[in-house]
């Protein structure tokens, strides 16, 4: 006697197989959506309502101001300070960075042997405490039992004084985070090297392309969306520097004449040691703003196709 089998009921039966299986992609999509707006987005218009108030956090009375909280950060001399530092730092230790990882990436390229030890030991320094190496840095700077200042010494130079000098301490914090990202940057252009066809170049050697040409022509053009992200996130990274800058000048926060602040920096010291949550949170605005506009100006100048 023959059986007859019933189809499985669907879940939406009015529904094509496409349309079922954008429906369910959009569901999976929308817990971390939820995720980011509550981590996110949530936050962040907290801060920008916070930044529009009077906010003492000690006072229970927050009273609305408008704008008069950015007004008085544009009037504080700290305030400008902290964002010139920024700035430098940006100047300075991004194009260092990116230099230094490009370099040391084609040199492991070329590496045949014991090539993943020296990958891990340019590595290390990314996955190290950023305190515990803000700490050491500090230590290596010291100009007592610093082992820095005693080589000047063994070498008959006068000592420096790193990081209680307003003109060295920047650029001495500076070197501290070029050697802590640049192994992340190395990781990132070796990917980058290694997904560019051996082809590109051997036809370029065929019509007699130096060194030099081979890397202006073919390594850099191919290289592009490497370089798009590592300017982008390295960009960020700068202009939120914080734990670096708190914990390698603990003893004077921001450096001597406030030559190493930076805007997060200025941000803690306005809301959690100085109580003034709403011009903390009117920076964080500033702050907010400035670091979506370079970003996206630097994707789309950077992203523009390359003349080979």
């Amino acid at each position: 006697m023959a059986t007859r089998t019933q189809a499985a009921p669907t879940t939406w039966p009015h529904l094509g197989l496409g349309a079922r299986r954008a429906l369910w992609a959009y569901a999976f999509l929308l817990v971390p959506l939820a995720f980011f707006l509550a981590i996110r987005l949530a936050p962040a218009a907290s801060s920008l309502y916070i930044s529009l108030h009077e906010w003492n956090i000690i006072s229970p009375e927050k009273p609305f101001v408008g704008l008069r909280n950015f007004q008085t950060l544009l009037a504080d001399p700290r305030f400008a300070r902290a964002a010139l530092n920024t700035v430098r730092y940006v100047a300075v230790g991004i194009p260092a960075q990116i230099v230094l990882g490009l370099l040391l990436a084609m040199a492991l390229r070329r590496v045949t042997r014991l090539r993943g030890l020296f990958r891990a030991l340019y590595f290390m320094p990314f996955v190290t405490p950023v305190v515990a190496a803000a700490w050491v840095w500090q230590w290596m700077y010291s100009e007592q039992f610093g082992p820095l200042n005693s080589i000047l010494v063994a070498l008959g130079l006068p000592t420096l004084q790193f990081l209680r000098s307003p003109g060295q301490a920047l650029y001495a914090i500076t070197a501290m985070i070029v050697w802590q990202y640049l192994g992340f940057q190395i990781v990132i252009f070796l990917a980058g090297l290694e997904a560019i066809p051996r082809v590109y170049y051997e036809a370029a050697e065929v019509d007699g392309a130096s060194g030099w040409q081979l890397f202006r022509h073919v390594t850099i053009p191919l290289l592009n969306p490497t370089l798009v992200f590592s300017i982008v996130y390295s960009t960020i990274i700068y202009l939120q520097l914080f734990t670096q800058v708190l914990n390698m000048t603990f003893q004077d926060q921001g450096g001597p004449l406030a030559s190493t602040l930076t805007l997060v920096l200025y941000v803690y010291q306005l809301g959690f040691q100085r109580f003034r949550m709403g011009e903390a949170a009117a920076a964080t605005a500033v702050l907010f703003a400035v670091i979506l506009a370079i970003t996206l100006l630097q994707m789309k100048i950077l992203s523009k196709p390359v003349e080979y």
